[in-house]
């Protein structure tokens, strides 16, 4: 039942790091989503490895500061990924 809430939530995460990080996603809403996703369970894990997700909100915070941490790495990685030569542009 937690995974299932931490996939919940984690919709909502990929949408609230979307909108403190605007910018041009070349993923576009799918790729926000997952990194969402992704990022309420390294939030979910680093607020119990520091023991600090106590309360919902802790762990809501540490669940968005994770999507937000892993959408800036996902930029990054994009951005400097070297062009494909197939020229499908992807």
């Amino acid at each position: 039942m937690q995974v299932l809430t931490l996939i919940l939530v984690g919709l909502l995460i990929g949408f609230l790091a979307k909108l403190l990080m605007p910018g041009n996603d070349p993923g576009g809403l799918v790729i926000t989503f997952l990194l969402g996703i992704t990022g309420s369970f390294v939030g979910a894990f680093v607020g119990s490895y520091l023991q600090i997700g106590a309360s919902w909100s802790t762990s809501f915070a540490m669940s968005v500061i994770g999507a937000m941490l892993l959408l800036g790495i996902y930029r990054v990685v994009i951005r400097t990924a070297p062009p494909t030569t197939d020229g499908r542009g992807y």
